[in-house]
């Protein structure tokens, strides 16, 4: 059910001066959008999804005061080709990137991954707007040209070049530092999510005082709570000290995620003292889910981050911007994907898409309209394959409730039928239901073909 109920929009646009039609927004000047992507977290990780043992008031504040999805997913249960989604409107495999883009021992990518640079990114459209656009924290998607984020349109980087950091105050990936503010080699002191946070807020500020007049795009692409699993000590021992009889591994990942939350906080309440919260949309989301094995909690859902269950592809999401979403609504109808934000921006930014990609804008349902809840067929595929299951390419397929999916090479395809089973636990027999098995089984050998067109590097994958 929907909290915003379909049968009140009517009512609610006529009485309530906190509701804006797309038009009306259209009047007013484009919104600086503050989008905020952290990295694992697990689906049942905050409070507000039910964590028992966690706090995280900030980013339960920022669900509450905006529009909250209960079945909205990342792209792929792993980080490069989510990314690469959000950045292009494509499914990875469309946008070159099918795998993880690593960086072995010797410092060069291990290329399942090559972001194709033949397409207009996110932030060079909202250029075309009249944005500024920055990118604050992790990247993931290339350490060299053309792949780095000024070559691929942001105005402004600050942040970590390469996948995961081996030490949160060292910044560096097999002894190699990736920290940079555009082009050049930085070497800043500090947990790095305290960073990204300061390099946040001194952004705004800045923009604040340079161009008051002039909308920006910001992506916040926080490491955490990714491995390895950091906390502050100060943190840790709040949380010991608090939840009695928590697992080491648990409280260090709890306090990750609360410290984690603290830096949300802090940007927002800069919002705030900026004046700048009514003329911002934010948005909230996570890469993928939660890595079981280091104490990540996907509940109610079945897996975690690297494979195709729920718990390792559906994130906690929100949208909000005060006086246009309404607070509170909750739906968990609306199935959307991380590159269905593209065009959503593009259209609440007052300059839609004019080019043809895979995600589709629910701008309209975020402000109360129409839209219509059409079953199409949605896909996550995952060329590289997990090492744990023999590294052969695995993938799922969703249409409506109903869903397609393997985690191994070596294992047959499952099917499930989530309004019946959310949990995953039961899979259908083919027999029982062989013509969704083979429509479903045939949309996704047909996707997988068709973005066979694209092409990528498959070099150096000894890490």
């Amino acid at each position: 059910m929907i909290i915003r109920l379909s049968a009140l929009v009517s009512l609610l646009l006529l009485s309530s001066p906190l509701i804006v039609t797309p038009s009306q927004a259209q009047d007013r000047p484009p919104p600086n959008i503050l989008f905020i992507m952290v990295d694992d977290l697990g689906y049942g990780d905050l409070s507000c999804y039910g964590a028992p043992d966690l706090h995280s008031p900030h980013i339960d504040s920022l669900m509450a005061n905006g529009m909250r999805f209960d079945q909205f997913y990342a792209n792929c249960p792993v980080c490069s080709p989510t990314r690469a989604s959000f950045l292009t409107g494509l499914y990875p495999d469309k946008a070159g990137v099918p795998g993880v883009i690593r960086t072995n021992q010797t410092g060069r990518p291990t290329n399942w991954g090559d972001l194709r640079n033949d397409v207009k990114t996110l932030p060079s459209h909202l250029s075309e707007a009249g944005y500024h656009t920055a990118l604050i924290g992790k990247w993931h998607l290339g350490l060299e040209k053309p792949d780095r984020p000024n070559d691929v349109g942001f105005d402004h980087f600050h942040g970590f070049l390469g996948d995961m950091m081996d030490d949160y105050y060292e910044h560096t990936r097999f002894g190699h530092h990736y920290m940079r503010l555009n082009e050049e080699d930085i070497r800043p002191e500090g947990h790095a999510t305290d960073l990204f946070t300061d390099w946040t807020i001194d952004y705004m500020k800045d923009r604040k005082a340079a161009a008051p007049d002039q909308p920006f795009f910001i992506f916040l692409a926080y490491n955490a709570p990714h491995t390895p699993i950091q906390p502050p000590a100060d943190w840790l021992e709040k949380v010991k000290q608090r939840e009695a009889g928590i697992d080491d591994k648990r409280a260090a990942l709890v306090a990750l995620i609360e410290h984690l939350d603290a830096g949300v906080g802090r940007v927002m309440t800069a919002l705030d003292e900026l004046d700048l919260r009514e003329d911002t949309l934010v948005v909230f989301t996570s890469d993928n889910g939660g890595q079981s094995n280091v104490g990540a909690r996907n509940l109610p859902l079945n897996g975690g981050k690297q494979n195709m269950l729920e718990g390792g592809i559906r994130v906690g999401t929100c949208v909000s911007w005060p006086g246009h979403i309404e607070a509170g609504a909750v739906d968990n109808q609306l199935v959307s994907l991380t590159m269905d934000f593209y065009p959503t921006l593009a259209e609440i930014a007052g300059h839609p898409l004019q080019h043809a990609i895979d995600g589709r804008s629910f701008a309209p349902f975020l402000f109360g309209q129409p839209f219509p809840k059409d079953e199409r067929n949605l896909f996550w595929v995952r060329l590289e394959g997990n090492l744990k299951y023999g590294g052969i390419p695995y993938h799922a397929v969703r249409r409506g409730d109903w869903k397609l999916l393997r985690n191994s090479g070596f294992e047959p395809y499952q099917l499930y039928n989530l309004k019946n089973d959310p949990g995953e636990q039961n899979p259908i027999p083919r027999q029982k239901a062989n013509q969704v098995y083979t429509e479903l089984f045939n949309a996704l050998m047909i996707h997988i073909n068709e973005a066979g067109r694209h092409p990528w590097q498959r070099d150096n994958l000894s890490n």
